[in-house]
Order: C-alpha cells, then structure tokens, then sequence
C-alpha cells in the first residue's frame, strides 16, 4: 500500500471542492429510516441544482415509504477517502408533480426520464441543512462546511 501525504485544504477550498463533486457525480448513498421498519440505505443517481440533491426512486420502494414517515435523510458520496456526507429532509414529489426544469435537467444527466416510465416514480428533493467534506485524518477538525442551510466559507 503507497502512502501520500494529506496536505488539509481551507475551508474555502473544501466548499469549491465539494459543490464540484455535487455537479460532476452521479451516484450518492440515500440513508432513511422508519420507525417500525428501521435504517435503509441505497444508492442512487442524483442531480444537483445549486441547492438541492434530486432523487427518483419506485414511488413503492423503501425509500419512499420512509421519507413519508421520516424526512430526516443522510446522503453520502461513495468515496471513503474524499468524504462528503449531507444531513436535511427529503421533500416528496409524484412523478407527475415534480418542477419540469428539476425533471428535465434530471432526464438530460441520466438519459432517463422516470415520468416516462410505466410505473410510478417518486423524486426525492433534499436541500442540505448540513454538509461535512474531509480527506482523511487531518482534515477531521473544520469538516462541517455548512451549517443550519449556510455554507461556512
């Protein structure tokens, strides 16, 4: 195993970084809970708008069904090193309800488009309340770059 040196980025600099890997990634770990049924956790393609993470799921799915019943969420990108992790609440829109420009920029990322589909699908909207962005070990300390929907730096 090689071993590089971490040099600790600014605040500044981990808040570019992240809204750069919220543009330019494709899949984020949705966590979800329900009160009878527990945690769950899936990944999902996601687009972001500049303020918000969008998500399609069955409108049938886990997912779904806990975001209705708990619309606390936790949304993660799947690097282990590069860690940005999102905490807010998922707002629910039927296929057929979500805003055309959040469903088509969705559509035009994936070459997918959930309204299109024959079963029924539920976007997930989650603006983050607070977002944590570190690269191992010594950028633990200062890793919360939003705070209560306010970017720190």
């Amino acid at each position: 195993m090689q071993v590089t040196e971490i040099t600790r980025r600014t605040a500044a600099q981990r808040r570019r970084d992240t809204l750069d890997r919220l543009s330019t990634e494709r899949d984020v770990w949705l966590s979800t809970a329900h009160p009878e049924h527990g945690p769950h956790q899936v990944p999902l393609w996601f687009l972001w708008d500049g303020r918000a993470v969008w998500m399609c799921t069955s409108a049938s799915s886990a997912s779904a069904r806990n975001v209705r019943e708990e619309p606390r969420v936790r949304l993660s990108l799947p690097d282990t090193f590069d860690v940005v992790s999102l905490q807010g609440e998922a707002e629910a829109y039927p296929a057929s309800e979500v805003p055309d420009e959040a469903a088509d920029a969705f559509a035009d990322k994936f070459g997918w488009d959930p309204r299109r589909e024959r079963g029924s699908f539920l976007y997930l909207r989650v603006e983050p309340a607070t977002v944590r962005a570190w690269r191992g070990e010594p950028e633990l300390r200062g890793r919360v770059v939003m705070r209560e929907g306010v970017w720190l730096a």
